[in-house]
């Protein structure tokens, strides 16, 4: 999955949040000040190339809908961190958690729970 900006997602929470959307109707969830409707209209194009979103046409004007799941979004970045900051391992990103008291004894003893009963 193709990164996006903080301006981006900010954007797909609109979508998450809200469904599907028309440009002018962004803008308007905008607070003042409002960004030009330019702006956002290259923004959801750019989400629409990386493949986030997709639309669809009402004569000369399309109405924008998110293709990527929050979860989906959530997963891979997840994923994108822990390969960038903890050598792909997993195992080293909840050590990091433990070591720093981010993560307790019971919650890793919730983790193993749901890893047993996956099984």
């Amino acid at each position: 999955m193709e990164k996006i900006t903080k301006k981006e997602e900010e954007l797909m929470e609109f979508f998450w949040e809200r469904g599907p959307q028309f440009v002018r109707d962004i803008v308007d969830m905008y607070p003042d000040p409002k960004p030009h409707i330019n702006t956002v209209s290259t923004m959801v194009r750019s989400l629409e190339s990386k493949g986030y979103v997709d639309h669809k046409a009402y004569g000369n004007t399309f109405q924008y809908y998110a293709v990527v799941g929050r979860e989906e979004f959530s997963r891979s970045t997840l994923k994108g961190v822990i390969n960038k900051y903890f050598g792909n391992s997993f195992k080293n990103a909840i050590s990091a958690l433990v070591s720093d008291e981010e993560l307790s004894a019971e919650d890793l003893k919730e983790l193993l729970r749901q890893v047993e009963d996956q099984r």
